[in-house]
């Protein structure tokens, strides 16, 4: 793959959005069949530039408008806000107050960078493959839980339409665009968000997961999610109990007395001491918590587990209506990767690294033989001419992956309408948007 110098970057952002940057699908996305009136042109995006220079409140009357205002600024980073009750553009020229977010997909923002104090390999905005499983794991539980796919799991919410992407450099966003979730409110957001949350407290919080008794439907199918990746992922690769450090940070979440007399902690920490492997402390620890029959050893085991590998949400990016949240195909600047979506039916074979880069997808535009050039009809609209470049580069099965998901947004806005119409054609079993 092309190697990234950021230096490089102007440059190839002119070629990325005016030949590869797939305009037709994005504004489809967000055009939503155009049911609404001005949805699209009340539709917040924001542009960051070279030199850390921000421009909020930038709207577009259709896609060629967008196309054009794009190719202008050749914005570093492209962030999608709220659809507000006027043109964003105008915001200033509106009534004060009168200026407001009504509607907005349903967003989450999961950064590696909240997990600092549970993985050993990585640090900060840095990331490898022995980290990435946790987004992995968060994918997969909070997926679980959006799409509702379990009958027992009732208070689970049942969204059809999911849009996972990959940031670009360090974590995943999520994008719920069911018609209904759109029109959720703060209040219903926050409670939403809430009831995804079980790691809670800052810094100086060592125990951050409290179970009760009766398990939640939710919390026991994340557990065992969890319970598929954990050994490979916290005792092999990031190896939690293979130090003393990383071994006593484990000891500070048990509770001093555990169905014994005796601290719990010093008949572990005698076998800590002992030169096992992260694996072999671990299954002396569950069972010195749960071979005595005790319930809330079992809790302690699972508290453990759900505190190194849960999904951590960030509550603000998502309970916000206004909050703005990097776009599906904008460029990560450091990195140079772009925020490509994810196929979920590929969670676990996703590799951070294998994503193109800008270099590497302008590179491959580059290397289309000359003859192939001059075969090329001149007169060709440039829309053709940026379909075809997309395909030749990386980039192209992540195009499909989103396209595969616009296709089943539109399938279901189609037997909603003609649901809503009445039409006798409609069959049984049409797709429709279920409330929340």
């Amino acid at each position: 793959m092309e190697a990234f110098d950021p230096a490089d970057l102007p440059e190839l952002l002119k070629l990325y959005y005016r030949r590869l940057f797939p305009y037709a699908q994005y504004y489809r996305w967000l055009n939503y069949g155009g049911v609404i009136k001005n949805y699209f042109q009340h539709r917040e995006f924001s542009f960051t530039l070279k030199d850390d220079i921000y421009i909020r409140y930038q709207s577009f009357n259709n896609q060629s408008d967008l196309e054009k205002e794009m190719q202008k600024m050749n914005p570093y980073k492209i962030d999608i806000g709220a659809v507000y009750s006027h043109r964003p553009n105008q915001h200033n020229t509106v009534k004060l107050g009168a200026f407001q977010a009504q509607e907005k997909e349903l967003v989450f923002d999961i950064d590696m960078t909240d997990y600092d104090d549970v993985r050993r390999c990585c640090s900060s905005a840095d990331i490898c493959s022995k980290c990435w499983t946790l987004m992995t794991m968060a994918i997969r539980i909070i997926d679980r839980a959006l799409k509702g796919k379990y009958q027992q799991c009732l208070k689970d919410f049942g969204f059809k339409h999911r849009l996972w992407v990959y940031s670009g450099r360090r974590g995943v966003h999520c994008w719920v665009c069911d018609d209904s979730v759109r029109k959720l409110s703060s209040a219903v957001r926050s409670g939403i968000v809430e009831y995804l949350s079980l790691v809670k407290g800052g810094q100086d919080v060592k125990k951050k997961v409290h179970l009760s008794e009766k398990i939640h439907p939710f919390v026991r199918k994340s557990i065992n999610i969890i319970s598929k990746y954990f050994e490979e992922y916290a005792l092999v690769d990031q190896d939690i109990l293979g130090s003393k450090e990383s071994c006593d940070k484990i000891l500070a979440l048990i509770p001093m007395f555990l169905n014994d007399p005796s601290p719990m902690h010093d008949g572990l920490q005698e076998i800590f001491q002992k030169p096992h492997s992260s694996l072999q402390r671990w299954e002396h620890l569950k069972k010195k918590a749960i071979y005595p029959n005790d319930r809330s050893g079992q809790l302690l085991v699972w508290e453990i587990m759900l505190q190194y590998c849960f999904p951590r949400l960030d509550i603000n990016v998502s309970k916000g209506i206004n909050h703005l949240l990097k776009s599906p195909f904008s460029v990560h600047p450091k990195t140079g990767r772009i925020s490509v979506p994810i196929d979920l039916q590929k969670v676990d074979q996703f590799d951070p690294f294998t994503v193109p880069t800008i270099s590497s997808i302008c590179h491959e535009l580059d290397a289309i033989s000359t003859n192939e050039e001059e075969k090329e009809n001149k007169a060709e609209s440039d829309n053709k001419h940026r379909t075809r470049d997309y395909k030749k580069t990386s980039l192209a099965p992540y195009v499909k992956v989103f396209e595969k998901f616009l296709e089943n947004l539109d399938k279901s806005r189609k037997g909603e309408l003609l649901k809503k119409s009445g039409w006798p054609g409609t069959p049984v079993g049409t797709p429709t948007l279920k409330g929340v």
